[in-house]
């Protein structure tokens, strides 16, 4: 994604785990706990950290002006949470909703139906919930690749991905790791290059040896025209 982020979304999805102890000798099973509705805040940075990493995102702002959205023939004003500009379609309108905030939503019927929402301008609106944001396999596979953010990649390093994946087009996340030298783990290095928003790995699949790596447009003018 060519803009930055608002903030750093990898940060918000560290999550401490809960522990469970095991009840042992009573002969009674113990209840599952119930599940706990995920908070607007900790979807926003699951919305977030999807977002870095889809390269059909080209920028990503915040709070945009309220648009003229077509309902069942009517026009309603709504001022979305942010505002997507992709390669694919031309824009598009996301509002970050909490499971318990879904009924008083203004749009609740048409999400429910699965009727399309559209502004007059031609950008879609959409309603991103738990249901959506945290569906497998893609949740888990955006949490494996922020993890491996803070990982260094050295200069060497950074160069012989890039230019592997320039002369093959896109490779096999192995190979691409293969080529590391100077990190410890040649993957996480590799991954490390997709959060920064260098190369791009299909978020969609899990992570194996065989997930595409293929690299992303510069975010600014490449001064050699490569």
């Amino acid at each position: 994604m060519s803009a930055p982020l608002l903030h750093d979304p990898a940060a918000l999805l560290e999550r401490p785990g809960t522990r469970r102890s095991a009840v042992r000798g009573s002969g009674r099973r113990s209840m599952p706990a119930p599940a706990i509705a995920a908070p607007r805040m900790a979807l926003v940075a699951d919305f977030l950290a999807i977002a870095a990493l889809d390269p059909a995102v080209e920028s990503l702002r915040a709070a945009p002006a309220p648009a003229r959205l077509l309902v069942g023939g009517e026009v309603v004003e709504h001022a979305a949470d942010f505002e997507q500009t992709r390669t694919d379609e031309p824009g598009l309108l996301v509002d970050v909703v909490a499971e318990a905030d879904l009924a008083r939503h203004p749009f609740r019927v048409a999400y429910v139906a699965g009727e399309p929402v559209v502004a007059e301008d031609g950008r879609r609106f959409v309603i991103e919930s738990a249901a959506t944001l945290r569906a497998e396999p893609r949740i888990s596979t955006v949490r494996l690749v922020m993890a491996c953010r803070r990982t260094f990649v050295s200069a060497g390093d950074r160069v012989r991905i890039l230019h592997y994946l320039d002369e093959c087009g896109t490779g096999r996340l192995v190979e691409c790791a293969a080529v590391v030298q100077n990190a410890v783990d040649g993957v996480a290095a590799v991954l490390a290059l997709a959060v920064e928003g260098l190369v791009a790995v299909d978020i969609g699949r899990p992570i194996v040896p065989e997930t595409p790596v293929r690299r992303r447009p510069l975010p600014f003018a490449d001064p050699f025209g490569f």
